[in-house]
Protein backbone atom coordinates (compact mmCIF):
# COMPACT_ATOMS: atom_id res chain seq x y z
CA UNK A 1 0.00 0.00 0.00
CA UNK A 2 1.11 3.14 -0.98
CA UNK A 3 0.42 6.98 -0.32
CA UNK A 4 -2.63 7.93 0.74
CA UNK A 5 -4.92 4.95 -0.36
CA UNK A 6 -6.86 2.58 1.61
CA UNK A 7 -6.23 -1.33 1.50
CA UNK A 8 -8.71 -3.99 1.32
CA UNK A 9 -8.30 -5.61 4.23
CA UNK A 10 -8.60 -2.78 6.77
CA UNK A 11 -7.82 -5.12 9.56
CA UNK A 12 -8.15 -8.44 10.74
CA UNK A 13 -9.24 -11.14 13.57
CA UNK A 14 -9.27 -14.64 14.43
CA UNK A 15 -11.75 -15.98 11.60
CA UNK A 16 -10.62 -19.46 11.59
CA UNK A 17 -13.33 -22.02 12.14
CA UNK A 18 -11.44 -24.05 13.86
CA UNK A 19 -9.89 -21.71 16.26
CA UNK A 20 -12.57 -18.83 16.26
CA UNK A 21 -15.28 -17.83 18.96
CA UNK A 22 -16.86 -20.45 21.14
CA UNK A 23 -20.37 -18.92 21.18
CA UNK A 24 -23.55 -20.93 23.02
CA UNK A 25 -26.53 -21.58 20.94
CA UNK A 26 -29.43 -24.00 21.01
CA UNK A 27 -27.89 -25.25 24.11
CA UNK A 28 -24.75 -26.26 22.87
CA UNK A 29 -20.97 -24.78 22.74
CA UNK A 30 -19.84 -24.29 19.17
CA UNK A 31 -16.35 -22.32 17.37
CA UNK A 32 -17.53 -19.98 14.80
CA UNK A 33 -15.15 -18.23 12.74
CA UNK A 34 -15.11 -15.96 9.37
CA UNK A 35 -16.23 -12.59 8.36
CA UNK A 36 -19.45 -13.46 10.08
CA UNK A 37 -17.46 -13.63 13.35
CA UNK A 38 -14.78 -11.15 13.11
CA UNK A 39 -17.30 -8.23 11.77
CA UNK A 40 -19.22 -8.59 15.02
CA UNK A 41 -15.70 -8.75 17.12
CA UNK A 42 -15.28 -5.45 16.01
CA UNK A 43 -18.21 -3.78 16.25
CA UNK A 44 -18.65 -4.66 19.77
CA UNK A 45 -14.86 -3.77 20.73
CA UNK A 46 -15.49 -0.08 19.17
CA UNK A 47 -18.69 0.22 20.92
CA UNK A 48 -17.27 -0.63 24.09
CA UNK A 49 -14.86 1.69 23.53
CA UNK A 50 -16.83 4.19 22.33
CA UNK A 51 -19.34 4.01 25.03
CA UNK A 52 -22.37 6.75 24.21
CA UNK A 53 -20.10 8.56 22.02
CA UNK A 54 -19.98 8.05 17.87
CA UNK A 55 -17.36 6.25 16.52
CA UNK A 56 -17.52 7.61 13.00
CA UNK A 57 -15.35 6.58 10.29
CA UNK A 58 -11.96 5.37 12.53
CA UNK A 59 -10.00 3.84 9.66
CA UNK A 60 -7.81 7.08 8.92
CA UNK A 61 -7.50 7.35 12.89
CA UNK A 62 -6.26 3.32 12.54
CA UNK A 63 -4.08 3.60 9.86
CA UNK A 64 -2.29 6.63 11.42
CA UNK A 65 -2.65 4.61 14.56
CA UNK A 66 -1.17 1.57 14.37
CA UNK A 67 -0.45 1.08 17.47
CA UNK A 68 -3.78 -0.09 18.43
CA UNK A 69 -2.91 -2.68 16.05
CA UNK A 70 -1.23 -6.25 16.12
CA UNK A 71 0.70 -6.97 13.11
CA UNK A 72 0.50 -10.04 11.83
CA UNK A 73 3.37 -11.26 10.39
CA UNK A 74 2.65 -15.16 9.82
CA UNK A 75 0.17 -17.35 8.03
CA UNK A 76 -2.17 -16.47 4.85
CA UNK A 77 -5.63 -16.79 4.22
CA UNK A 78 -5.86 -20.54 2.85
CA UNK A 79 -9.29 -22.10 3.48
CA UNK A 80 -8.29 -25.34 4.65
CA UNK A 81 -5.52 -26.70 2.49
CA UNK A 82 -6.86 -24.22 -0.75
CA UNK A 83 -2.93 -22.88 -0.59
CA UNK A 84 -4.29 -19.29 -0.12
CA UNK A 85 -3.75 -16.26 -2.13
CA UNK A 86 -2.39 -13.92 0.26
CA UNK A 87 0.68 -13.82 2.62
CA UNK A 88 0.63 -12.08 5.73
CA UNK A 89 3.94 -10.01 6.64
CA UNK A 90 5.18 -6.90 8.26
CA UNK A 91 3.21 -4.13 7.75
CA UNK A 92 -0.13 -3.47 5.65
CA UNK A 93 -0.65 -6.54 3.72
CA UNK A 94 -3.93 -8.33 1.71
CA UNK A 95 -4.26 -11.24 4.27
CA UNK A 96 -4.68 -9.68 7.48
CA UNK A 97 -4.52 -5.16 6.84
CA UNK A 98 -3.05 -3.77 9.30
CA UNK A 99 -3.69 -6.97 11.99
CA UNK A 100 -5.65 -7.09 14.65
CA UNK A 101 -6.89 -5.42 17.96
CA UNK A 102 -4.79 -4.29 20.43
CA UNK A 103 -7.32 -3.73 23.16
CA UNK A 104 -5.87 -2.12 25.70
CA UNK A 105 -4.13 0.87 22.88
CA UNK A 106 -7.37 0.61 20.93
CA UNK A 107 -9.28 1.96 24.17
CA UNK A 108 -7.16 4.51 24.62
CA UNK A 109 -7.42 5.61 20.80
CA UNK A 110 -11.04 6.14 20.50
Amino acid sequence: MTGTQRGVPDVAGNADPSTGYSIYVDGKTIVVGGTSAVAPLWAGLIARFAGSRVAGFLNPTLYSNQAALRDITVGNNAVKGSGGLYNAGPGWDACTGLGSPNGIALAKLI
